[in-house]
């Protein structure tokens, strides 16, 4: 029966392989080369098929032993690899990282860093939340997150028990379809025009949660509590809006969304700070996320550190 099969017979085939005798097996292993023998019988009894030719010398495969020798030592890389992780999770437990990321911040940049960390921290439990404005911080709040990476300018849920730690800026652009009236007016706009025709803006979905209106230009507003959404409606050219560049250099590339320039209004970078609990202490897990994320060589240009010049607007 193949329940039977132990990973010291599979040691003892893959070791007759590789030294191409029994004997040479039983130096390697530090065993009696009866065991070695014995080991393979079993093994080939819980198979039900032979492993090796009796009928030559040397330790010669047999075709069903050479189809399953590459089985055989996948169950032994992955046995060891068990160990290993098993050990790391003995000396220090397994890390437990939970993360709320807002849905503006570089996707592409987040994976980055997460894929650093796994091979970094290969045991680590990883919980990720992408939230809109407040709910990060409310993950926080409510210990369902260590920490939350927000915009700057949502207003905090609590400044009393959240502090919140700069880390990067990501450019804004306003965009349009390429049928939409707006694509069509010479340029630069001005505000009130912009305000003639809706804007498509993201808002959160928490009745209670505290609303920002930063870049947003009159009072036909569209509110979804989506970027996707607000990214596919702009694209069908149901209104106008702002989204980060990083997220819509595709869609220009391949016309799908055009770029406006506003006149005389400003529109500054969204800024993304580290929420955590007051008095939180990062666990080394946590830590090196936040280093990693922060760093100006892995973050898009569309998002790189630099001296803050202006205030962020979620629109």
């Amino acid at each position: 029966m193949l329940d039977n099969v132990t990973i010291n017979q599979l040691r003892s085939f893959v070791a007759v392989c590789d030294q191409g005798s029994f004997s040479g097996a039983a130096r390697q292993l530090g065993r009696a080369q009866s065991a070695i023998s014995h080991a393979i019988k079993a093994l080939e009894s819980a198979f039900d098929v032979e492993l090796f030719d009796r009928n030559t010398r040397k330790a010669q495969l047999t075709a069903a032993g050479r189809s399953l020798l590459p089985d055989a030592r996948a169950v032994i890389s992955r046995t060891e690899e068990m160990k290993t992780r098993a050990g790391s999770i003995a000396r220090a437990g397994a890390p437990q990282l939970s993360v709320a990321v807002d849905v503006y911040f570089p996707r592409a940049h987040l994976i980055d860093g997460l894929r650093t960390l796994q091979a970094e921290f290969p045991t680590a439990a990883i919980n990720l939340r992408i939230t809109t404005m407040q709910a990060g911080e409310r993950l926080v709040l409510e210990k369902v997150c260590a920490l939350a990476i927000t915009i700057e300018n949502v207003p905090e849920v609590n400044p009393d028990a959240i502090e919140r730690h700069w880390l990067c800026e990501a450019k804004m652009v306003t965009l349009c379809a390429p049928s939409h009236p707006l694509a069509c007016t010479p340029k630069p706009i001005p505000q009130d025009e912009f305000r003639r025709h809706v804007q498509i803006v993201v808002t959160d979905n928490q009745p209670e949660a505290e609303k920002t209106q930063q870049g947003v230009a009159g009072k036909r507003l569209w509110l979804v509590n989506d970027l996707g959404a607000k990214r596919d409606l702009l694209k069908a050219g149901l209104g106008w809006g702002h989204l980060p560049r990083h997220l819509v250099g595709e869609d220009l590339a391949k016309g799908e969304l055009v770029e406006l320039k506003r006149r005389a209004w400003h529109l500054g970078p969204l800024t993304f700070v580290i929420s955590q609990r007051r008095g939180h202490d990062f666990s080394p897990c946590e830590s090196r996320l936040v280093e990693l994320l922060g760093q100006p060589q892995c973050i898009p240009e569309e998002a790189r550190p630099h001296p803050v010049s202006g205030k962020g607007a979620k629109t």
